[in-house]
């Protein structure tokens, strides 16, 4: 895995199709999106970027517009991993944020890409987002990491919790269990979210309650992506060792099950969420959905009571070191 510094961010086989067809409003646009659910190549950035970009060619031939990756597909996510004193091979800047805008042009797609991101000596769990001219258009940094996550990832802050505005519609996206953090949902609704991107490491039947609600709460489609992986996908052990179970294992045993989903914004679920194997999870997003749904409930609108609740939002970023500099005129 290639986890290497630069000014933007630097990133450390025939999958089953699923469809739904919403339906179409001749008032509204649709967006076909796609969720891919998939492993991690792991300790091989190239080849897993090779492996995207099947998956990526795979969905814009089924006609995709919008394609979201899991959390820390390009880096892998570290299940199991003991991090006994080295995170990963660092090597020269590489071109994996190059390659994947490149490949968001070369076929035509809004693309959503969970990676890992290095940025001086500090690992991010981040998102990266490009068009579908092949341009890169920020990242989003996990604000919270997970439990023992944060011994190795560093902590985003508010300069990037970004919502983009797009030809499809206004996208953005929180990562795993930043979905349960209720401010944080609160501002990307006030940034005016419609596609809400959820790449995740959580494959419990329990997170699909989160999606529904985040999906009813916000008015916005939910589009929640997982790798889904078996034990055969990770370095051996003792590199990788799944506590109080590796002795249960096989190379076939599902040590994430994915349970990849989209949900619109009136709470129905238009495909998935697949619990099977590696695949391509697709549907039609009708973004008339969105109005009709806020006009029963717009949590940043009719039913925001601002002068009862508020929430202040610093989206500036937060340097650890400042300096306060006086200059002498002559």
């Amino acid at each position: 895995m290639a986890l290497v510094p630069t000014t933007t961010p630097t990133i450390n086989n025939g999958p089953l199709i699923a469809e739904v067809d919403m339906g179409s409003d001749s008032n509204a646009p649709t967006v076909r999106a796609t969720v891919v659910q998939a492993s991690t190549i792991f300790y091989d950035t190239p080849a897993t970027l090779d492996k995207a970009e099947r998956l990526l060619a795979e969905a814009a031939g089924y006609g995709s517009q919008l394609v979201v990756f899991p959390e820390a597909f390009i880096g892998g996510y570290p299940r199991g991993s003991n991090f006994g004193i080295i995170i990963g091979i660092r090597t020269a800047k590489g071109p994996e944020v190059d390659r994947l805008a490149a490949m968001a042009g070369k076929y035509k797609v809004h693309l959503v890409m969970g990676v890992i991101e290095r940025d001086g000596y500090t690992l991010y769990c981040t998102v990266l987002f490009f068009d579908s001219q092949g341009h890169y258009l920020g990242k989003h940094r996990k604000l919270m990491p997970t439990g023992m996550e944060r011994v190795m990832w560093g902590f985003g802050d508010g300069s990037t919790i970004p919502v983009f505005e797009t030809p499809l519609g206004k996208i953005g996206a929180v990562i795993c269990w930043e979905n349960r953090m209720p401010l944080l949902r609160t501002a990307m609704y006030a940034k005016g979210v419609e596609i809400y991107c959820a790449p995740t490491a959580d494959a419990r039947e329990v997170w699909q309650a989160s999606m529904t609600h985040i999906a009813l709460e916000g008015g916005c489609f939910v589009l929640s992506a997982n790798q889904f992986c078996r034990r055969k996908d990770y370095p051996p052990p003792p590199e990788y060792v799944f506590a109080g179970t590796e002795e249960d294992l096989t190379p076939d045993s599902v040590v994430c099950a994915g349970g990849s989903v989209i949900i619109s914004p009136l709470g129905n679920v238009l495909a998935g969420p697949n619990y099977e194997g590696e695949a391509l999870i697709s549907a039609d997003l009708d973004l008339g959905e969105i109005a009709r749904a806020k006009f029963d409930f717009d949590v940043v609108g009719h039913y925001s009571r601002p002068e009862v609740l508020s929430l202040s939002v610093k989206d500036h970023p937060t340097n650890p070191v400042t300096f306060a500099s006086t200059s002498t005129k002559s």
